[in-house]
């Protein structure tokens, strides 16, 4: 997996944060240089269009998640046409997970990992791509974050210090 630093939504950022909503630190633009933009759908690439391999939306803990209480973790993909001034428009919600409980909030965990999809019925091809982050029921008081697009993502299973493992727990190899 390649990581490209103009396609990364957030690089190890802290999630520590109270109960809200808070948005990546970085905005994507997909404007595609050289077209103008005159409204909406143009001057945007598609970057949902199915091939193979599509593009991915990989979110995953850095550093674990503590809390207080019993906080919880939700992550949208969320985008955005072009407002007619260069900025972004309305934002609508592409891909959202569940709550996800703070036990499951480990370093390494994925958080986000699919195939960038098509905007709803609709919408329109968005110019501006950001990710969402929704911490409810507690405040966090640590974790880390790292959330982008890539061409393709690494499937080999992560061991809970994060560090890439051969086989998950339980699979025993004859030697």
């Amino acid at each position: 997996m390649i990581i490209d630093a103009l396609l990364q939504f957030d690089a190890n950022t802290s999630i520590a944060q109270v109960v809200g909503t808070y948005n990546s630190n970085n905005v994507l633009d997909l404007h595609m240089a050289g077209i103008p933009v005159l409204g909406v759908n143009q001057g945007a690439r598609d970057v949902g269009i199915g091939d193979a391999p599509a593009m991915k939306v990989h979110s995953v803990l850095k550093t674990t998640v503590t809390s207080g209480g019993a906080a919880t973790l939700q992550v949208n993909l969320q985008g955005a046409p072009d407002n007619g001034a260069g900025a972004p428009g309305a934002w609508t919600t592409y891909a959202s997970t569940t709550a996800l409980a703070l036990a499951t909030l480990v370093a390494g965990a994925r958080l986000m990992d699919i195939d960038m999809p098509r905007p709803p019925p609709g919408i329109p091809f968005p110019r501006f791509l950001r990710m969402q982050y929704v911490i409810a029921g507690a405040t966090t008081t640590a974790g880390t974050v790292e959330s982008e697009l890539v061409i393709d993502r690494i499937d080999q299973p992560s061991q809970a210090n994060a560090v890439l493992g051969g086989y998950p727990a339980g699979v025993v190899i004859a030697n």
